[in-house]
């Protein structure tokens, strides 16, 4: 199945399994290996990418979903780390393990498209539901605020 989409601002056409999703997809086809596997039943927000500038989960997505969409992975919010959640992320020392770190970042970022100064308690609300194994819930938030002051 021939698949045509837009991705971090290009135009791509893939040819897939139908039953393929989008984040195997963007690893295995597009070698774009920044957004993880991490449960493949859209529970721990790992895959999340954007769609049409929403958070979606890339594990559970049909690649026939996309067609003729946007999508937007950690590779695509900024080609230097210029974004300002890339910058307040390492400003904070996010990261232990790192490996929920995209998916992360991808939910902040669409919080911040939609709310540029979001309080407290709509972050976390927002990334509720994107685990981070480490526990550095507290530093994410903190990211998130500073990276807001910065939008």
């Amino acid at each position: 199945m021939k698949t045509s989409f837009k991705l971090n601002g290009k135009t791509v056409q893939v040819e897939t399994p139908p039953d393929a999703t989008l984040l195997w997809t963007l690893r295995d086809d597009l070698e774009l290996t920044g957004t993880k596997y991490g449960c493949g039943a859209a529970l721990c927000g790992a895959c999340t990418v954007h769609m049409d500038g929403m958070a979606i989960r890339s594990c559970i997505t049909p690649i026939s979903m996309v067609a003729n969409r946007s999508i937007t992975t950690i590779e695509g919010l900024s080609d230097d780390n210029s974004h300002p959640l890339q910058k307040a992320w390492i400003e904070e020392q996010v990261p232990q393990c790192g490996y929920c770190q995209s998916g992360q970042i991808m939910q902040a970022a669409a919080l911040l498209q939609t709310n540029s100064q979001p309080t407290r308690e709509q972050i976390l609300a927002q990334m509720n539901g994107v685990i981070c194994r480490c526990g550095t819930y507290t530093r994410i938030v903190k990211a998130i605020d500073r990276a807001a002051q910065n939008v």
